[in-house]
Parts: structure tokens; sequence; C-alpha cells
């Protein structure tokens, strides 16, 4: 009988949901997001996963041992991809990983599912580029340079340290439209936001463009006052890679 393993869409759920796989010795199994879900065959196994840090972190762990940094690195792009089949992808390649922990699995690419892995990372890795390349800048009132992005993939995290080390003497905003979260950083630190409710950017539209309007009201309504620091949505939060992980997101080690 098929088993469905059902996490909560973050991070540290699929990788829980990983574990479980080993832990209850599934063979025939899937793993979906709750919000992807739709239960197609009714003869399924649901087993309900509870997100736990220590057990994410125990597969990434051994992950680590035999496929590396840079192994893990292209699970996240994975991850990050948003593509409908990215969790059997990637429990695929944990399979592998555990089975011949002396060879370099993301290699194979004779394996359908790690030459899949290898084309998704290509595409998240080209719109990756495309970001650090074409975002635009606008200069706000309040001297905070703001700049809206609607990526295909999920990639602010990988880009996130490009612009921390190039923009280091001015304050900047990145958002994702798409997404409804964005990263900000203040002069010391660059860390990642959650608005509790999606801006309307097509009513302010005309306001990027135009000095004579006050910014600060965009500002202070959508972002500063209640979103940056003491309230965050953790809804969207779950969706994206917790901060312990970022070792992971830079290529250069």
């Amino acid at each position: 009988m098929m088993t469905t393993l059902l996490y909560d869409g973050s991070f540290d759920g699929l990788f829980t949901a990983v574990f479980e796989v080993f832990e209850y010795r599934y063979k025939d199994v899937e793993i979906s997001s709750r919000t992807r879900f739709h239960q197609e065959n009714i003869f399924a196994e649901i087993h309900e996963v509870i997100t736990q840090t220590e057990k994410s972190e125990r597969v990434l762990n051994k992950l680590e041992q035999n496929i590396g940094k840079v192994g893990i690195h292209k699970l996240l792009k994975v991850f990050l991809s948003e593509e409908p089949d990215l969790e059997n992808l990637i429990l695929s390649a944990v399979r592998q990983s555990i089975s011949h922990p002396e060879e370099n699995i993301l290699e194979n690419f004779a394996d359908k599912n790690i030459l899949q892995i290898s084309k998704i990372c290509k595409s998240v890795d080209r719109e990756r580029h495309r970001m650090t390349a074409f975002v635009r800048f606008e200069k706000m009132k309040d001297g905070v340079f703001f700049s809206k992005i609607d990526p295909d993939f999920n990639v602010l995290p990988l880009i996130r340290k490009h612009f921390n080390d190039r923009y280091q003497d001015q304050k900047w905003m990145i958002y994702d439209l798409r997404r409804n979260y964005g990263i900000f950083y203040n002069l010391e630190h660059c860390e990642f936001f959650y608005p509790d409710e999606k801006p309307d950017f097509n009513k302010y539209q005309q306001k990027f463009h135009n000095e004579e309007m006050n910014y600060q009201v965009l500002w202070q309504r959508y972002f500063t006052k209640t979103n940056i620091v003491e309230r965050k949505n953790m809804k969207l939060h779950i969706q994206h890679v917790p901060k312990r992980y970022w070792k992971y997101l830079t290529e250069k080690w």
C-alpha cells in the first residue's frame, strides 16, 4: 500500500518527513506538502508529519558527510524551485546517498531523478543570476533603496548574500511580489521579513516614480512598524529556509 507523508511545506518539515521514511521503513512512499496534496489513491495511507528540528538536522548532518555542503546546496535549490515533485526528488537523492555513501550520487546522471535535479539546479541558477544582474533599486524619501521582483523560483535566499556583500553602505529592501516576503538591510543586519498583509503595489505604482509623493506612508504602513522586527507571518515563514541552514546557501565555502 502506498503511504503519503504530509508535511507543512517548510524545509525542516520536509527533512523531518525524510527522516520518518527511514524511521518507519516505508518502501512504497511519497511526500507532499499539505497545501499541494490531492488524494487520488483512495487506498493510500496518510502519515501526518509533525515538524521536528532534531530529525531534520540528523538527516542533513548525515547528508553533509556523504555529499558535502555542495550537495546539500543543490538539494536546497530543488526545494526553492517549488517544482511539483521536489519532495520525492530530494527523497530519492537521500536514499541513494545512504545506500552509496562512498559515491558522489549527484553526478550519477544515468539516474532519471538525479538528472532532473541537475536540470532544476541549472534553471534555478539562471534565475538567481538574472535577479543579481537585473534588480533595480528606487530611492525612497527616507533614504531606503527599494526593489520589487517576481522571480520564477524562490531565489531570494540565494541572492541575499550577494546584495548583503555588495551594498553595505546603504539601507535597502528587495521584495518578492509572488511570494509576499522580502529581505531588508538596515546597515547592521540583513534579515527576511514577512508582511501580515500583501501590499497593494498597483495602488502605489505611481508613487514610486513621483518625487513629490511621500513614500513614508507605504514604508510605515507595511514594513517598519509592524513587520520587520516584532512581528512575522509564521505561515509564510515556514516556507523559508531557517537561519541555521544559511551556511548551505552560499556557493563559496
